[in-house]
């Protein structure tokens, strides 16, 4: 049932381009908070008291709070508009930045970052419902592009913005600094951002539970395993939250109320492939990021500022090559610009890995994240385009929920298995992961050559994750028209096993 308590889908004669642009100003500052801890970990752990493993449950949870919710917080923007739950989204999230920053304990932060990552579980689906509901599928490309640009650009923004700010102010102002950023986003979306038409929903309590306990219970065990030596209670962990997860998938093929993931949408090829590529994508995006700050800061040298800027050219890259892949993805074939994407990030990481010593000179290392930056380009909006091209209106904020649900998967995922390697590569080194001088001050001469060997390694593991994204951008099929989502949209409504099998 639809309320029309607005026009159309369409919103006819008025441009969607200035609703668009003040939807990724917020969605920019949710991309920023992915990244910017990551340069400020050495400085957090030398003020909060604190080792490697819970200072990465500082990004672990942002990213766990921000995941496990989206597949609702799709709905709600359907049933409620996404406007409405986009600023309200905000709201949360910019009051969450600021306990951040007065926090006074690793623990008190960890709380203030759940609350924080549930806010911009609320915001991110309906920037792509906006997207998928008010462009047309020949124009939502070039929309992408634009989506891309800005994850581009944040992946410089938020580790030199955390430098410049942790060197002169404190690790405090790197989430302090998005409370101005917020009054200004919940301006503009409230002005520029049209009320679009609600479609009621049930939702899917029980799906909510299965599907956070299996998270928790999987990157608890991944994270702290080598914490507890890869203990019994630690494979318990991950095992409870393989079957809690596998729990989590029948009860939504059974389900008879409104599932939380509506299956019907993996009827659509691309579909299902582009969740697979994402959830790769969100793994690698977060898990290149800790050991090259880690190497930069404690075997080079570096300060934070110096050792963001050296993602310069990842970002610029991307930024200027995203919009103009956006405009060819209207036009070409998804699978060669997503694949060969993927393929030239995995050799980058390979490559980054293969410089990352301590001799190394800093050209050395500005090439392979260069080539970075040309991936990320062709990356995302292909992805993101695909994804949505057959989505039907009414099932825009469920399909935007369990892709951006995925690709924040892999980044909880990514940053638990990263943080678990990193200290099971350097205890194999003779090295502690839990000093808090290894990471906020150059490491003596003799231990530089182990530290960097165990960051240079742990930089293979996302690597080989994105060659899984490579196979299934390889497989993407044509994106059909109309008549495509037509069937998607009778698929999910009516049944959705049939779908599937169709």
């Amino acid at each position: 049932m639809t309320t029309e308590s607005v026009g159309p889908e369409s919103t006819t004669e008025r441009s969607p381009w200035p609703a668009l642009w003040a939807l990724v100003i917020g969605f920019f500052m949710i991309l920023v908070d992915s990244t910017i801890v990551a340069v400020a970990n050495p400085a957090i752990m030398n003020d909060l008291q604190s080792d490697i493993n819970s200072v990465v449950w500082v990004t672990s949870a942002y990213l766990l709070a921000y995941a496990v919710p989206l597949l609702v917080t799709g709905r709600l923007g359907d049933r409620f508009g996404p406007k409405n739950v986009y600023l309200i989204g905000l709201v949360l999230f910019t009051g969450a930045s600021l306990w951040c920053g007065l926090s006074e304990s690793i623990a008190m932060l960890i709380v203030a970052r759940v609350f924080q990552g549930f806010g911009a579980a609320l915001m991110t689906p309906q920037t792509m419902s906006v997207i998928t509901r008010t462009f047309p599928p020949d124009r939502r490309g070039t929309a992408m592009g634009l989506w891309g640009a800005v994850a581009g650009v944040a992946t410089l923004v938020g580790p030199l913005a955390g430098g410049v700010l942790v060197d002169n102010l404190g690790w405090e102002w790197i989430f302090i600094v998005n409370v101005p950023v917020g009054v200004i986003a919940f301006v503009m979306a409230w002005r520029l951002v049209p009320t679009l038409p609600t479609h009621s929903h049930s939702f899917d309590i029980p799906g909510v539970f299965l599907s956070a306990a299996g998270m928790f219970f999987l990157v608890f065990g991944i994270q702290e395993g080598s914490t507890y030596d890869w203990s019994g209670l630690v494979l318990l962990s991950i095992g409870a939250g393989l079957v809690i997860l596998g729990m989590f998938v029948w009860y939504q093929s059974w389900s008879r109320r409104e599932p939380l993931v509506p299956l019907g949408l993996f009827a659509d090829r691309n579909f299902s492939l582009a969740n697979v590529a994402i959830t790769a994508m969100g793994f690698a995006i977060t898990a290149m990021v800790l050991p090259l700050m880690f190497y930069t800061q404690a075997v080079r040298g570096m300060t934070p500022t110096t050792s963001a800027l050296l993602l310069v050219p990842m970002a610029v890259l991307t930024g200027v090559f995203a919009p103009f892949v956006g405009r060819l993805v209207d036009r070409t074939h998804p699978r060669y610009i997503a694949g060969t994407g993927f393929l030239m990030f995995a050799v980058a990481l390979g490559w980054l890995a293969s410089v990352m010593t301590p001799q190394a000179q800093v050209w050395h290392l500005l090439l392979p994240i260069g080539l970075i930056g040309l991936a990320n380009a062709c990356i995302w909006s292909p992805l993101a385009a695909t994804a949505t091209h057959n989505l039907p209106p009414q099932k825009a904020g469920a399909g935007a929920g369990v892709y951006n649900t995925t690709r924040q998967v892999g980044a909880v995922l990514g940053s638990a298995a990263i943080g678990a390697l990193i200290t099971a590569r350097l205890s194999a080194g003779g090295l502690s992961g839990g000093s808090e001088e290894s990471a906020t001050q150059q490491l003596p001469e003799f231990v530089r050559d182990p530290f960097s060997t165990a960051m240079s390694e742990s930089m293979w593991l996302p690597a080989v994750v994105l060659l899984v994204g490579f196979v299934a951008a390889v497989f993407f099929a044509r994106p059909g028209g109309q008549a495509t989502a037509e069937a998607v949209s009778a698929g999910t409504e009516t049944n959705p096993e049939r779908a599937l099998q169709d």
